[in-house]
């Protein structure tokens, strides 16, 4: 079972330290994120958002890439534009030209919610689930989480097993994020530790989790409020 964080989320700073060790994560309502963030995009990702063709998703997802520059411009101290991006062979985001110092990072977001992870605790994978639409958690859970995820599943009653099914299903695609590998490969031929993985606090209609490849020394929860 990962652990839990009961930290509040608090307004982050303008200027973002991480210290040796530490965890950030922020958190955002892309609903209400301003519409000048999707101008800091490059040309390929303004040709990636125009390719979904609902448009509310793709101003959506427009935000959600243009906060992760703003964010990672912020702890880089440089200009969000000018970052240049080389995502991961299961699409994790990476920077093109990191060097040793540069914060590992992750966003995940669900519906106009999104968690963005910045580390100094070594890799990094956030996710965040939000209910929208009737699953069949215990089969889904079965077939990606293991039998004994199942049968705790299908021992609850329908409102709780959603909860639980939101929770689990947050910590096992942080692990897999962290990790940078696709469903299915977390246990496949690995060797080594597993992830310290956190469970983070959104209410009773959403489940979040981050995972860290070492333990983190402090653990920041952060609302974005630009």
């Amino acid at each position: 079972m990962a652990a839990s964080a009961k930290d509040v989320w608090a307004p982050g700073p303008s200027r973002p330290r991480l210290a040796a060790g530490a965890v950030h994560v922020w958190r955002a309502d892309l609903a209400h994120a301003d519409t000048s963030l999707g101008e800091l995009l490059s040309e390929d990702e303004r040709e990636r958002a125009g390719r979904l063709l609902n448009e509310h998703q793709r101003e959506l997802w427009r935000r959600s890439r243009g906060l992760l520059r703003e964010l990672l411009g912020r702890y880089l101290q440089a200009d969000p534009p000018s970052l240049r991006f080389a995502d991961g062979e299961h699409g994790k985001p990476g920077l093109a030209d990191a060097d040793p110092d540069t914060p590992a990072f992750n966003m995940s977001h669900s519906g106009q919610l999104a968690l963005y992870a910045f580390s100094a605790a070594g890799a990094v994978g956030v996710d965040v689930e939000v209910a929208r639409r009737p699953v069949d958690e215990v089969a889904i859970a079965a077939r990606m989480l293991g039998e004994g995820e199942a049968q705790r599943l299908q021992a609850l009653e329908p409102e709780s097993r959603r909860r639980e099914f939101l929770r689990a299903w947050a910590r096992h695609e942080a692990e897999l994020k962290c990790l940078g590998v696709g469903l299915g490969e977390a246990s496949a031929g690995r060797s080594g530790p597993r992830p310290s993985v956190v469970e983070l606090e959104l209410g009773l209609e959403a489940g979040a989790a981050v995972a860290s490849e070492q333990p983190a020394q402090e653990l920041c929860c952060m609302d974005w409020c630009g």
